[in-house]
C-alpha cells in the first residue's frame, strides 16, 4: 500500500459548510486522508446531509480507493448535529431517568436506523462516563448517571441498538471524564486515582461495553498520573492505550483520540505533535475535527515518524488492517430505508421517551400544582453549556412557549440575573396564579438560583423545572415543586405542555444524587 495511502487511512478531518470546500478536496487528494467527521455546521436538512455522505465518499474513494468513515456525534439531547427534519432522540441521563434500560436500546436503534440510511456510518456515542462529579463543566446529563451499575445498564444498551441498526459506535471518553471539574476543550484535566480504584468504579462500563462487542472505543485528554508517569493525556499515553486497553481490557476493535485541537492537547503538547504521539500511543484514528490543513501536517509526520523508525512499521500495519477489516462491513445507505429519517414512528416513539423521562424530583402533598388562569412563566433562552454542546436554536423558549399554550403572562430572563433583574422579575410576580420557572444550569449560575429564592417568598405555588441538569433542583425547600427534564429542546417543552395540562405525569426516576430539601423558613 502506498504510504500516503496508508498513513491517511488513520486521519479524520472535517470542513466549514453544508459542502464541500474546493481546498478541501484539494487537501484529501494530495494527503489521501480516509475519513470526515461532521458537526452541525454541515447539516442544513436530511437530503442535504444525504447528498453530502455520498460526496464525501466519493471523493474519498477516488483519492484513496477505500471507503470513509463518516462518522458524527449524534448522542442524543444537548449534543445532537441532525436537522429538525430528523428524529432527535433524549440524552443519556434522561434515558436512564425512564428506568427502562429496553428505552436506551430502542432510543440507539432510531438514530443508527436513521444515520445509515443518511449516509453516515459511524456515530461516536455512547458516552459511558460516570459523572460522579456533579461540578462537571462538560459531561453532565451526556451521562447516564452517577454509579457503574447505571451507565453500564443502559450504555451498553444504547450500544447494542446502534450497533443492530448496521453502524459502528464507540464508548467515551476512556478512561473515564466523568470525575473532573475542567473541561478538556478548554484546559487539562487531571484524575489521581490508581488503577484498582478505576477499575472498581470508572472502567467498568468500557469493560461490559467491550465484552458486548463494542467496535470502537474513544480516548480522553486527560492525565492520570497514577497510570502513566509522563504526563501525557491518556490520548498520547502508550502504558493507557495499549497496555491497559488492549493488554489488560482485551479490547481488540478500533481506538479513536478526541478531538486533538482541543486545549488539552493544543495549548501544552501542539495538535500535530499530538496526533503523531497518539498513534505511537496505540491510537488508529486521531482526528484533527477542524482543520484539513493541521489534519495534512499530521499525516507528514506520522510518515516522517515511519521513515525514521520512530513509528513501529509493523504496529502501525497491523492498525491500519483493522482499520481497513472495519471498512469492509460498511453497508452503504439503501434507498428506500430514507423515508425512516424523521418519519412519524420514529417521532413518536422519541416523543415518548421523553415524556417517560420526566421526574418529579419533589411535589407538595397533593401532587403537582395546577398552573390556574393566570401563570407566569420565567426562563432564560438556552446557551451553549461547553464546547461539546450543539449551539441552540434562539427561537426554543421556554417561558414564551409555554405561555403561547397556557396564556398568563411570561418573562424571558437572562442567563445570569443579576439582583436588580431579580427584583423585577418578583415584582412582576404579583398576582399571579402559579409561577413556573424553567432553570438552565443555574447550579452553576447563582443568578438564576437567586430568582427561584426570591419568587418561593411570593407564597404563589412555583414549579421549578430543571430544563438542563437536574444538579439545579439540589437542596430547594420542600415548598418548591421540582421537575428534572434534562434537555432544553422542542420534544422536552412538549413533554411539558403536556404534564402541566395534566395529560401525563412525572413518572421518570433520578440517575443521580441531589442533596437534600432544605426544610421550609
Amino acid at each position: 500500500m502506498d504510504e500516503r495511502i496508508q498513513v491517511g487511512q488513520h486521519l479524520f478531518t472535517g470542513f466549514l459548510g453544508p459542502g464541500i470546500p474546493a481546498e478541501f478536496a484539494r487537501t484529501v487528494r494530495e494527503h489521501k486522508i480516509g475519513n470526515v467527521v461532521l458537526f452541525a455546521r454541515n447539516v442544513r436538512s436530511a437530503p442535504q446531509l444525504k447528498a453530502l455522505c455520498a460526496d464525501i465518499q466519493a471523493l474519498v474513494q477516488e483519492a484513496t480507493g477505500y471507503p470513509a468513515f463518516i462518522a458524527i456525534d449524534q448522542e442524543g439531547g444537548a449534543v445532537s448535529r441532525l436537522s429538525e427534519d430528523c428524529t432527535a432522540v433524549p440524552g443519556a441521563m434522561a434515558l436512564a431517568a425512564t428506568g427502562k434500560p429496553e428505552n436506551s436500546r430502542v432510543a440507539g436503534q432510531i438514530t443508527g436506523r436513521e444515520l445509515q440510511a443518511l449516509g453516515v456510518n459511524f456515530n461516536l456515542a455512547p458516552v459511558l462516563d460516570i459523572n460522579s462529579n456533579p461540578d462537571n463543566p462538560v459531561i453532565g446529563v451526556r451521562s447516564f448517571g452517577d454509579t457503574p451499575q447505571e451507565v453500564t445498564t443502559f450504555g451498553v444498551e444504547m450500544a447494542r441498538g446502534l450497533m443492530e441498526s448496521g453502524i459502528l459506535c464507540c464508548a467515551k471518553h476512556f478512561p473515564g471524564h466523568g470525575d473532573t471539574a475542567v473541561d478538556s476543550h478548554v484546559g487539562l484535566p487531571m484524575v489521581n486515582k490508581p488503577l484498582e480504584e478505576l477499575l472498581a468504579f470508572e472502567l467498568i462500563p468500557f469493560q461490559a461495553a467491550i465484552e458486548a462487542g463494542i467496535p470502537g472505543v474513544m480516548s480522553t485528554h486527560i492525565l492520570f498520573p497514577q497510570l502513566d508517569a509522563e504526563k501525557v493525556p491518556a490520548t498520547m499515553s502508550p502504558v493507557i492505550m495499549t497496555d491497559l486497553l488492549r493488554g489488560r481490557m482485551g479490547f481488540d476493535g478500533l481506538i479513536l483520540s478526541d478531538c486533538m485541537m482541543m486545549g488539552a492537547i493544543a495549548d501544552h503538547y501542539g495538535t500535530v505533535k499530538g496526533m503523531a504521539q497518539a498513534v505511537q500511543a496505540g491510537v488508529d484514528l486521531v482526528f484533527a475535527s477542524h482543520s484539513a490543513e493541521l489534519a495534512a501536517q499530521g499525516a507528514q509526520q506520522i510518515r516522517q515518524d515511519l521513515r525514521s523508525g520512530f513509528l513501529n512499521a509493523n504496529q502501525f500495519r497491523a492498525s491500519t488492517e483493522r482499520i481497513l477489516r472495519y471498512k469492509q462491513a460498511i453497508r452503504p445507505p439503501a434507498p428506500e430505508t430514507f423515508a425512516i429519517v424523521g418519519g412519524p414512528k420514529h417521532r413518536r416513539l422519541s416523543q415518548s421517551l421523553h415524556e417517560q423521562a420526566l421526574t418529579a424530583v419533589r411535589l407538595p402533598t397533593g401532587g403537582l400544582p395546577r398552573v390556574g388562569k393566570n401563570p407566569m412563566f420565567i426562563g432564560c433562552l438556552p446557551f451553549e453549556v461547553s464546547q461539546a454542546d450543539t449551539p441552540h436554536a434562539a427561537t426554543v423558549s421556554f417561558a414564551d412557549q409555554l405561555h403561547a399554550s397556557f396564556g398568563g403572562t411570561a418573562h424571558v430572563m437572562s442567563g445570569n440575573p443579576d439582583q436588580e433583574e431579580t427584583t423585577r422579575i418578583a415584582s412582576k410576580a404579583k398576582g399571579h396564579s402559579c409561577l413556573i420557572i424553567g432553570t438552565y444550569y443555574a447550579h452553576q449560575r447563582p443568578g438564576q438560583q437567586a430568582v427561584v429564592h426570591t419568587l418561593r417568598q411570593t407564597g404563589i405555588p412555583l414549579i421549578t423545572i430543571a430544563l438542563g441538569s437536574p444538579y439545579d433542583l439540589s437542596g430547594l425547600p420542600y415548598s418548591v415543586s421540582a421537575i428534572a427534564a434534562y434537555a432544553y429542546n422542542p420534544p422536552t417543552l412538549r413533554a411539558l405542555r403536556r404534564l402541566l395540562a395534566g395529560e401525563i405525569s412525572a413518572n421518570g426516576r433520578l440517575p443521580v444524587a441531589l442533596k437534600e430539601a432544605e426544610e421550609n423558613v
